[in-house]
């Protein structure tokens, strides 16, 4: 099982298709199953290259939770396509995101164009990624590749990284060879590897009002003071 997260607009599915061309070249059948908020149409990119592809919209539920939520169904599905790759694309929008599981090949796609700092604003779904795919560099200069590199190794030191582009497939056929590598999962054994992000408040089920007094649940105040406040 492979799970790749990153930032919106990365060029996750473009460089997926890259490197899935790669497995159905040897000969595998892999699957996807693309998790988004309120709609996309990657499944049909997918569908061009003849892989498998079922879409789970997660709407108001956060897209992690909704994609490790439904996790058993996912494999259940690959399992009936006769699969031996299933790929998760899930939509890591808060950028706390935590979607890798233990045995998992964890994949993270960012943007090098989103400054060079990213890296240090993002969460587990690149500290605890197994491999970091760089894209568009190509539009960047060599200094500004070079801190953004350095960067992502100041946060996620045992990660390997591929450079990518996804318009032209470079680097994407490394990633393919990546993919052919991880390791096979066993659902009854899994775990994820860093916890998910809270999702246990009033604001989370539908409450409107700002005032202070209407919430309740996990809190954090703007001094970083953290409570639960509830029955």
């Amino acid at each position: 099982m492979v799970i790749v997260a990153g930032t919106p607009g990365s060029g996750k599915t473009a460089v997926l298709i890259h490197a899935l061309k790669r497995l159905i070249e040897r000969g595998l059948n892999p699957s996807v199953v693309k998790i988004d908020c309120l709609y996309t149409d990657d499944d049909k990119k997918f569908a061009k290259i003849g892989v498998p592809t079922q879409v789970g919209l997660s709407m108001d539920m956060c897209p992690d939770h909704y994609a490790i939520y439904n996790l058993e169904d996912m494999i259940s599905w690959a399992d009936e396509n006769e699969s031996d790759f299933l790929v998760v694309e899930t939509a890591g929008l808060c950028h706390r995101c935590a979607p890798y599981t233990m045995n998992c090949l964890g994949v993270c796609v960012i943007d090098a164009t989103s400054g060079p700092n990213t890296p240090l604003k993002v969460g587990p779904f690149l500290s605890t990624a197994d491999i970091a795919v760089i894209t568009k560099g190509d539009m960047i200069s060599q200094a500004e590749r070079e801190i953004f590199r350095e960067r992502v190794l100041e946060v996620n030191p045992q990660c390997k990284i591929i450079e990518a582009n996804g318009l032209s497939g470079q680097g994407c056929v490394e990633l393919g060879e990546e993919m052919l590598k991880s390791k096979e999962v066993a659902l009854g054994k899994e775990k994820l590897r860093h916890s998910a992000p809270l999702a246990v408040c009033t604001l989370c089920v539908g409450e409107t009002k700002v005032n202070k007094k209407y919430h309740r649940g996990i809190l954090r105040r703007i001094d970083g003071f953290q409570s639960y406040k509830g029955e």
